[in-house]
């Protein structure tokens, strides 16, 4: 039996974080940081089980975009991954279904990094690859980014986007998208 459960950070024990961690570094091949996990604590997670253990999980967080001159309040997919032997079965579907809905309601617009791998299952879901140029709000001030063009999705909200203007993210440290 699957069991899909969305849950904050501060709901979880400490044994459910610490192998939502685990299946995330294995199921990134251990091209998981300590940074990335990081990035994935303090919002939503939603989390996959079945009757061995737990199977997937994704979070979305709160980051600001910068767009058009305005500061969007953007719910921000991080650590979405499924135990390998479960995948290709429909669990990053839920995952993402139960995160978008959190998106749709308490945010301006959802956004994430995908890997080139994961682009098209992205795309099927209804977001939109972001076509223009991608900045960071650094300590000293604002840069380019563009090894992260093309690979930036954004998904509906209440926001007015231009996907062929500049997008640009808060400050964080590790991976800054």
């Amino acid at each position: 039996m699957i069991d899909l459960r969305t849950a904050h950070t501060s709901a979880l024990d400490a044994a459910t974080l610490e192998a939502a961690r685990v299946l995330l570094v294995d199921a990134f091949e251990g091209r998981f940081s300590a940074h990335d996990w990081d990035h994935a604590l303090g919002g939503v997670h939603a989390l996959v089980w079945d009757e061995t253990g737990l199977i997937g999980h994704a979070s979305v967080v709160q980051r600001r975009l910068l767009h058009r001159g305005r500061a969007l309040r953007a719910g921000y997919v991080e650590g979405v991954g499924v135990r390998a032997d479960r995948r290709r079965q429909g669990h990053g579907s839920a995952l993402m279904e139960a995160l978008e809905g959190v998106v749709s309601v308490a945010y301006e617009l959802g956004a994430l990094a995908a890997a080139d791998q994961a682009a098209a299952f992205y795309a099927a879901r209804g977001w939109k690859q972001w076509r223009g140029p991608c900045s960071a709000l650094t300590p000293t001030g604002i840069e380019r980014t563009p090894e992260q063009e093309g690979g930036i999705f954004v998904f509906r909200g209440a926001a007015s986007l231009d996907v062929l203007g500049e997008l640009t993210c808060d400050w964080r440290d590790g991976d800054i998208w």
